[in-house]
């Protein structure tokens, strides 16, 4: 099934401190482009109270009517704007919530605000949105809070940035950057960095071509390749402070041989100043054979 038709539905952690606006802007912009509904998603977590000791039930009735109450106006809101909408306000621990709300209306995507330059490396994204990139069964958009402000401002109608991987999530990432620059109607700018061994068994840059990555514009939107050796991060920073891009794609690696969880994809998560679209691979089916990602590069 392809990026679009997943995305029916998209679900948007929301909160009450404001993180999540940038978030829900661009789920909005999603919405709009795709057609797709939105579940406002909110959770209550018990262990952010744990200090306190146990919540009195007088308590926790409050603050689910707080959250209630934001949720109907930011439903209200998108309702006006002709978009249909949904909510649910549940207990228990939120990246658990999220991931289960998901697959509960089988969405093809979820949003989340990060704290956006405040932090530093892990910190700026948070344990939430990382435990989510983590179990999610759809692609993951992390916005941080702050990414419309300062030197970072994506140009307006920028390119979409894809920067991609020989790894199983790639056919799924690739499908994605492609589906986002054809229905924005903008460039998509296809990013490979190649580390020191493929570098050395592949002297020329120039001989990567765009087909050996499954990209396939057809007409559709102006495509460029782009092909830099280096550490995968450091190049997709330079290529986002050269190109201002309006999103960046990237696949998920259910499993890493990288530091971290998901290697350069979580880092990207953590340093990157521009929304970060986290594709995982495609689910198989019963039966199916195993997707191929590229085989001519290796990192």
């Amino acid at each position: 099934m392809s990026f679009a038709e997943k995305l029916k539905t998209i679900v948007v952690a929301t909160d009450l401190e404001g993180r999540a606006e940038a978030a829900l802007e661009y789920a909005r912009k999603l919405a709009g482009a795709y057609g797709s509904r939105i579940v406002l998603a909110h959770g209550l977590d018990p262990v952010d109270y744990a200090a306190v000791g146990d919540l009195p039930g007088r308590v926790r009735k409050e603050l689910a009517q707080e959250a209630r109450a934001a949720l109907d106006e930011m439903a209200a809101a998108l309702f006006e704007d002709g978009f249909h909408t949904h909510s649910e306000i549940r207990q228990g621990v939120v990246a658990h919530m999220l991931v289960d709300v998901a697959r509960q209306y089988e969405a093809g995507l979820i949003a989340i605000g990060t704290k956006g330059r405040g932090g530093a490396g892990p910190v700026a994204v948070g344990a939430i949105a990382e435990q989510v990139v983590r179990d999610a069964p759809c692609a993951v958009l992390a916005v941080a809070e702050d990414w419309n402000a300062g030197e970072f401002r994506p140009l307006p109608g920028g390119p979409i940035l894809l920067a991609v991987e020989a790894n199983e999530a790639a056919p799924a990432a690739v499908d994605a950057a492609c589906s986002l620059a054809a229905v924005f109607h903008r460039p998509l700018l296809v990013l490979h960095a190649r580390r020191a061994a493929e570098a050395a068994a592949f002297p020329n840059p120039g001989a990567t071509t765009l087909e050996q990555f499954g990209v396939d514009a057809r007409g559709r939107f102006p495509v460029r390749c782009i092909v830099k050796d280096g550490n995968p991060t450091d190049v997709v920073e330079e290529a986002i402070e050269q190109h201002h891009p309006g999103l960046l794609v990237t696949g998920v690696k259910r499993s890493s041989q990288t530091p971290g969880p998901h290697g350069t994809a979580f880092a990207l998560l953590a340093r990157s100043r521009v929304p970060v679209l986290c594709v995982p691979p495609e689910a198989k089916q019963a039966g199916e054979s195993p997707v191929e990602a590229p085989t001519t590069v290796a990192v």
